[in-house]
């Protein structure tokens, strides 16, 4: 298996750099432009939100197979004030930053899997996966 990305989230080049990675990581592994721009925008999303709100972490980005389906799987985590009511972050229009509430939903929304866990005062993790499609 191939190494896996490390990228440090502290400032808002940090964001454009994992984007940027992730993007080109996708090419590299045969995704279409339009997975590529998907797992990128996700990338965005998830890191944008280590920002506002633990104001630094990580951002891993690694290929993967499961079931003979090959992919990369991407996870952000931080050790920020953590999430109270995951079920409410997921909610699209749900913010307390000011924002739209788009992240976390909409990350889960373009990615295959999803999965987040948080809890206040212990950070976030956020571990998700887009596969390759397969044409038959």
């Amino acid at each position: 298996m191939a190494e896996e990305l490390r990228l440090a989230i502290a400032s808002d080049v940090d964001i454009v750099h994992a984007r940027e990675k992730g993007r080109e990581l996708a090419a590299a592994h045969g995704f279409t432009l339009g997975d590529q721009t998907v797992i990128a925008t996700a990338i965005s999303e998830v890191a944008r939100n280590i920002l506002l709100y633990a104001r630094r972490g990580e951002v891993r980005i690694r290929p993967a197979t499961d079931t003979g389906r090959d992919g990369l799987v991407v996870i952000a985590e931080d050790h920020g004030p953590g999430i109270r009511d995951i079920a409410q972050a997921l909610q699209d229009g749900f913010s307390t930053s000011g924002g739209l509430g788009l992240g976390l939903p909409g990350a889960r929304r373009l990615m295959d899997d999803f999965d987040l866990k948080s809890a206040p005062g212990q950070g976030t993790t956020v571990t998700m996966a887009k596969w390759k499609r397969t044409h038959g």
